[in-house]
């Protein structure tokens, strides 16, 4: 008999119980998870079958006007993936050199006093509601932005680009502070031993070796910047187009998800099947991010004795 064998049978009938008890418990919360998520699949792909019954799903792809209230309706989702892109890159453009900056800081040069300081101060900006984002950038973001370019419109993808890049931000330092303290000190010190210079053995030693995570937080936040709802839709509008220019007013697929499920078109009509389209669309990038995100830690994770 192992000796877990001889341990278990030592466990009185009542712990025995309690364990398989917990053990249930827990694996019908995983179930329940599981089954969310296949509800949430099945809702999702029904619904938009019901709505390419009636449009064609080229047109919906490759669409370049959105215009499903109005007569003759257009159902080209280009200008919502557009406006939701244009607002995500330019988040990440703005959240990725100032997150990993921050990481590398706090875990590399802040003394204890100033991590005491830096990271209550990223969980409070983690903790914000994203509307207050939201109403922060139509009244404070966007009148400065006005007031460096007067073209800015009043809704705009820059101050949504800000506002969802400080939300990022926390994110970002925390998982790459986190993979930047798993390289083993033994690495650093044997660069120091060579006669590196401390910014070169962050730049060259731990940086590379804290590569994957590093990588992984980027894509996170990204799917974040895709996901998010409330600043997007305070911040950059109601007004799907295919621009580049960050200074007008754009539409996200998540902002046109929360204006129709408003309650302003009724049940079942292809306008409301609508939303579930587009929501497929965002459910298949967010996959695809959060894959990909998979794929880099497994591809270029380094493993220490």
């Amino acid at each position: 008999m192992s000796s877990k064998s001889q341990l278990w049978a030592k466990v009185s009938p009542w712990q025995r119980w309690r364990e398989e008890l917990v053990l249930r418990a827990l694996f019908i919360c995983a179930l329940i998870s599981v089954f969310t998520t296949l509800g949430i699949i099945y809702i999702l792909f029904g619904e938009s079958l019901q709505f390419f019954a009636h449009v064609s799903p080229l047109d919906f792809f490759f669409g370049r006007e959105w215009a499903p209230m109005f007569e003759p309706r257009s159902f080209g989702v280009l200008p919502l993936v557009s406006g939701t892109m244009l607002i995500a890159v330019g988040a990440l453009v703005i959240a990725l050199p100032l997150g990993v900056g921050i990481a590398i800081y706090t875990a590399e040069y802040a003394t204890g006093r100033w991590q005491k300081i830096l990271k209550p101060t990223l969980e409070i900006l983690a903790g914000i509601p994203s509307v207050v984002y939201g109403y922060f950038a139509l009244n404070k973001i966007t009148p400065l932005l006005q007031a460096i370019y007067p073209d800015t419109e009043v809704f705009n993808a820059a101050s949504a680009s800000l506002v969802i890049a400080i939300m990022i931000l926390p994110t970002i330092a925390s998982i790459c502070d986190d993979s930047i303290r798993a390289v083993p000190k033994a690495v650093r010190d044997g660069a120091y031993a060579l006669g590196t210079r401390k910014s070169e053995v962050i730049a060259h030693i731990v940086v590379p070796s804290a590569l994957s995570g590093i990588l992984a937080s980027f894509i996170l936040a990204f799917s974040r910047a895709i996901g998010e709802t409330m600043a997007v839709t305070l911040a950059a509008g109601a007004t799907p187009k295919l621009t580049l220019n960050p200074f007008e007013g754009v539409q996200a697929m998540t902002a046109y998800i929360a204006q129709v499920s408003m309650g302003d078109v009724s049940h079942g009509s292809i306008e409301y099947q609508s939303i579930f389209a587009v929501g497929l669309v965002l459910f298949l990038m967010t996959l695809g991010m959060n894959l990909l995100s998979q794929f880099i830690v497994k591809r270029y994770a380094r493993k220490y004795e």
